[in-house]
């Protein structure tokens, strides 16, 4: 590993990229140690060689940390704790399940609260739960993902590309995250913290910094589907 990105240049070749891939997880407890912002920076420009359409590079996005990220914390939990109702930016999930999604999610959802020894009808703890969401998990360091609101689908599938390699590049140099689109629950308080102004709309937040290893929740794994299960070669 390094200590810092060179911009422009992937610190790990070969097999190393397909072990970032592989160890990338959605960290839900992460240690008070700092990130510099020189490594964000790195990791951010590095990330920005992600595809678009005809290079438009649609993505924005917001840093946050220190007392501004504290103060944003503290508000979210105002928010969360008097029980203020979701004013979402956006539809993430469809409004009818169905299977195979639905068991997938329920599946995902029991296993991390079995991992936290959370007993299902434990609504109490699941709320704490969820407020943890908005603390960025302990992460010292916020990102937030935004596209002008007149960019339509194409650039959602650009921003995508981006933030996966955001993801990647972090955990290659020993770094984990957490995509949490939980903040567009509230993004008129990222907003008012942030300046993030009406014309963009708010597509996700993200924890990042260095994951805990000592908590249940980083250390059962997600389950994902064989390759025969969602692709289909045809002449190969």
């Amino acid at each position: 590993m390094t200590d810092l990105l060179l911009p422009g240049r992937l610190p790990f070749p070969g097999l190393a990229a397909v072990e970032a891939v592989r160890g990338r997880r959605s960290v839900r407890a992460f240690l008070e140690r700092p990130v510099p912002r020189a490594q964000v920076a790195d990791i951010l420009g590095t990330a920005a060689r992600a595809p678009s359409g005809s290079n438009i590079q649609p993505w924005k996005v917001y840093v946050v940390a220190g007392p501004a990220r504290d103060a944003l914390v503290a508000d979210l939990l105002a928010a969360h704790d008097a029980g203020v109702p979701p004013d979402p930016e956006y539809a993430y999930y469809p409004e009818t399940w169905r299977e195979p999604y639905l068991a997938r999610r329920r599946k995902v959802g029991w296993d991390l609260y079995g991992a936290l020894g959370i007993a299902k009808g434990d609504r109490e703890r699941v709320a704490r739960q969820h407020a943890r969401n908005y603390e960025f998990f302990g992460a010292p360091v916020g990102l937030f993902f935004t596209l002008d609101r007149d960019m339509t689908a194409g650039s959602w599938l650009d921003l995508g590309m981006f933030m996966q390699n955001v993801m990647i590049l972090a955990r290659g140099i020993g770094l984990d995250t957490c995509p949490q689109q939980a903040f567009c629950n509230h993004h008129r308080i990222v907003r008012r913290h942030l300046g993030i102004p009406e014309g963009e709309s708010l597509i996700s937040g993200m924890a990042l910094g260095h994951a805990d290893p000592t908590a249940p929740e980083n250390r059962f794994d997600t389950e994902r589907e064989p390759v025969d299960g969602f692709a289909r070669f045809v002449g190969l």
